[in-house]
């Protein structure tokens, strides 16, 4: 179940509504159709300023997909453990009033979210959406570390 979480306004900073959503294989669609149709609409670039509002951390925003895939099939390969649930990805979106932020700084805000959500130690994308009167972030994190160690015993 998606969590709902708020984040509190401190020293004049925004506060934005913030969702999980883990995210799963839809029916009838391989894990990359999934995966991709989520990724694509977040990277929508009639929504993101033209892709300008796409950024990436520890991969790249116009390969994430493959990224993210290539991640999980090493991390099988090498632990030979599938993971539960098969969640595909996690999503969290976070919305902003309007006229609260400027799209840069909500893709900025956006950013330091997913920082602190992961720890530094998975990849994720932040697509920043102004197709709405209040501008939100759709942050897209893998679940599973971008570069599996072989030699650590645990890996996610």
């Amino acid at each position: 179940m998606p969590q709902v979480l708020l984040l509190q306004s401190k020293g004049g900073m925004p506060m934005a509504a913030t969702r999980l959503i883990p995210m799963h294989v839809n029916k009838g669609k391989t894990l990359a159709q999934s995966l991709g149709d989520r990724t694509d609409y977040a990277k929508n670039p009639e929504k993101t300023n033209r892709g300008q509002l796409v950024t990436g951390y520890q991969c790249d925003p116009m390969t994430v997909e493959e990224e993210f895939l290539l991640s999980k099939r090493q991390y099988e390969q090498i632990t030979g453990r599938r993971q539960r649930h098969e969640v595909i990805a996690y999503q969290i979106r976070q919305s902003f009033k309007p006229g609260e932020v400027t799209p840069e700084e909500a893709n900025r805000l956006g950013r330091e979210l997913a920082l602190r959500f992961t720890k530094g130690k998975y990849a994720f994308i932040v697509a920043t959406h102004t197709d709405r009167a209040h501008i939100h972030n759709h942050i897209v994190c893998a679940p599973i570390r971008g570069r599996v160690n072989p030699l650590s015993k645990r890996q996610a």
